[in-house]
């Protein structure tokens, strides 16, 4: 029997006994991504919503011969393939295919840390400090998550985050740690009893294993180990890659950080120096509170001589104190808590020196830029991050594994073309082959929906929504009863809308994205017939509400990068200088990845109706307009409002 009617058997085993439907999308798919981890070419497939794509790439995954690792770009899904898919998939199955292992692997900061919890932690003056001592709801918070932890430790428990009792993130804070602050498994007296190392070892026995793109990111673009040997990767949600492998590689740095680690190595320096590596530190931390004290936010193309000289004073500093404390540890030998003390205060100041250093040199492969923080977030920040992360995910991912892509839109403007070369793919790439594949989709949605573009409006501007945009707005919501998914480009905008909507339609529910944590305006959104749900970039993505509750998807106009974005005007600017359009290959290219997902909150299953009103005329009278609309699902094209407001009538009786 052939490998692809191997897939296609087990596949169609799944499916009868999960009680599905088996769709020839679903069958593709899984051939070509059997195919391709066979042959070592790499695939991207898209497959719209509804297809069954987890279990078109499990099913070869776990036939494949060697290890597979799966990376998603969030958590639900994650915990999705783990908790639902995976289970029910070997339970179905397993039997005829060997019951192959699989294993979960996430940061460390989503798993409890037992040292933590049993030693306390040090303040930034060193001091150990008994984690009950908080007071109040976090307080309580804590005592219910160091019990838990207990019960996680005394039976076969993980010590992840999302089985934890309810709890804010100030009070997981107190019961986890970060990569810098983790004394290592070799170090930490409950090494053994770890759980993200007894993660770490059950990722070494599995024959798959799930992850995230970060983790993906830093074990095979940042040279960090993280993730056992494995031969070949699924990249689901892979739309969102390039933007997690540049955050990953993007570092910060701030003066009051600078101060945190030199009063974190105080204790650990002998009292006796004459000047103090530490105090050293700490002045090198207020030169560059000064450097940036009455900078202007915004992109930094060229270092002047005092943000130079405030970084390499810096980065000197954390140079020393890090020899200072590296004699302090071996004078000091293995003591227990003054080890842990010291271990996660060299953290700290290594990563400081780590970030000084890049931002002091300043190549052309980084782009650094000012962020100023909200009032009582520490002020003025320091940002780098690589111009590109292509270069590095061809020569560091792609050149060492075979990759499989997935998602609902990595087709823009009709093809491949546009992700493959973010991704790090050449066309007609003799070296490392790759081919594109759109499996469709089960959905009719030339029938099912319609593509509104309210050309008459004039091109909006940057004050924010005019008042035609707004009475548009109102008379939408109005002819759709509510029933409305608002997806704007700032929460000024957002905000605007559901004032005059509030204004105007005072019976219908409308709700804002920041009047509580977005689950809950998901329920109440859900719960409520007529409710409207108005909010900004997590909205694009991050919801999922099938059925009559969404029957009208408003975007407020093109979701462009602000030309005040220091990362993506570089990048334009780059692929300009290149002798490349920076526009359509940066700006056009991020609008099209958002406006596919945006328009994809509408039809969620085949039973889904509605409208995607777009209030961008540019859509329709721009040049870069049938780029834009060659990436999303085909819905019925109108620009006519009087056939939009009489199809959401229609549907609301």
């Amino acid at each position: 029997m052939s490998d692809n009617s191997r897939v296609r058997e087990v596949l169609g085993q799944a499916v009868e006994a999960l009680g599905g439907q088996e769709r020839s999308g679903q069958v593709e798919m899984a051939e070509a991504v059997a195919t391709a981890l066979d042959g070592g070419e790499h695939l991207l497939v898209q497959a719209g919503t509804g297809t069954g794509k987890s279990l078109a790439y499990l099913v070869p995954a776990l036939l494949h011969d060697k290890r597979v690792v799966v990376a998603t770009a969030t958590l639900a899904l994650q915990h999705q393939l783990v908790e639902r898919d995976l289970p029910a998939l070997l339970e179905a199955v397993g039997p005829a295919i060997g019951s192959p292992s699989y294993a979960v692997l996430k940061g460390r900061s989503n798993y409890a840390c037992l040292h933590r919890v049993r030693e306390g932690v040090p303040d930034d003056q060193g001091v150990l400090v008994d984690v009950p001592a908080e007071t109040g709801a976090t307080g309580a918070e804590v005592l219910a998550l160091r019990e838990w932890i207990e019960e996680e430790a005394g039976g076969s428990g993980t010590g992840e985050r999302d089985r934890a009792p309810r709890h804010t993130d100030r009070a997981w804070r107190q019961v986890s740690v970060s990569h810098r602050e983790c004394l290592g498994a070799s170090r930490c007296p409950y090494g053994q009893e770890c759980f993200a190392e007894q993660a770490k070892e059950r990722a070494h026995r599995a024959q798959l294993v799930v992850t995230n793109h970060s983790l993906l990111a830093i074990d095979a673009v940042e040279g960090v180990p993280m993730l056992p040997e494995y031969d070949a990767v699924v990249v689901d949600e892979a739309h969102e890659l390039v933007a997690r492998v540049t955050q990953a590689a993007t570092d910060e740095l701030s003066a009051p950080e600078v101060d945190r680690a030199s009063r974190r190595v105080a204790r650990h320096v002998p009292a006796d120096m004459t000047s103090s590596p530490a105090d050293d530190l700490a002045d090198a931390g207020e030169a560059l509170r000064a450097a940036l004290g009455s900078r202007e936010p915004g992109r930094i193309d060229r270092l002047d001589d005092e943000l130079a000289d405030a970084l390499g004073q810096v980065r000197d500093a954390a140079r020393t104190v890090l020899s200072s404390l590296t004699k302090v540890g071996k004078e000091r030998g293995s003591d227990g808590e003054g080890d842990a003390g010291l271990t996660q205060a060299k953290g700290w100041v290594q990563e400081i020196f780590t970030d000084a250093e890049r931002m002091a040199a300043n190549t052309e492969h980084d782009v650094l830029w000012l962020n100023l923080r909200e009032q009582g977030r520490g002020g003025p920040q320091l940002c780098i991050a690589p111009l590109q992360v292509w270069g590095t995910m061809r020569d560091r991912l792609l050149s060492e594994k075979t990759a499989v892509f997935t998602s609902a839109t990595l087709k823009l403007g009709g093809d491949f073309g546009a992700v493959a070369t973010t991704l790090g793919l050449k066309p007609d790439d003799e070296e490392l082959p790759w081919r594109g594949l759109d499996v469709g989709s089960p959905f009719d949605y030339p029938k099912q929906g319609i593509l509104y573009v309210a050309k008459h409006l004039p091109p909006p501007g940057r004050d924010g929504l005019g008042a035609p945009h707004l009475a548009e707005i109102v008379d939408l919501v109005d002819a759709s009863e509510g029933r409305t998914l608002g997806l704007f480009s700032s929460r000024r905008a957002a905000e605007a809308a559901a004032e005059s909507v509030r204004e105007h339609l005072p019976h219908l529910t409308t709700l804002v994205q920041g009047e509580a944590q977005l689950p809950e305006l998901a329920r109440l959104f859900v719960e409520d017939p007529h409710a409207n749900l108005f909010g900004t970039l997590s909205l694009w993505q991050g919801i999922d509400v099938p059925g009559d509750t969404c029957q009208l998807v408003l975007i407020d106009r093109i979701p462009f990068p602000r030309p005040d974005d220091p990362l993506m005007s570089a990048r334009q600017r780059a692929a300009d200088q290149a002798g490349r359009n920076g526009f359509m290959s940066v700006a056009a290219t991020h609008a099209a990845l958002l406006l596919a997902q945006g328009a994809g909150r509408l039809i969620r299953t085949s039973t889904d109706r509605g409208v995607v009103a777009v209030l961008d005329s540019r859509l329709v009278t721009a040049r870069y307009g049938g780029f834009l609309r060659a990436s999303l699902p085909p819905l019925w094209p109108t620009t006519d409002p009087v056939v939009v407001k009489d199809a959401l009538r229609r549907l609301g009786s």
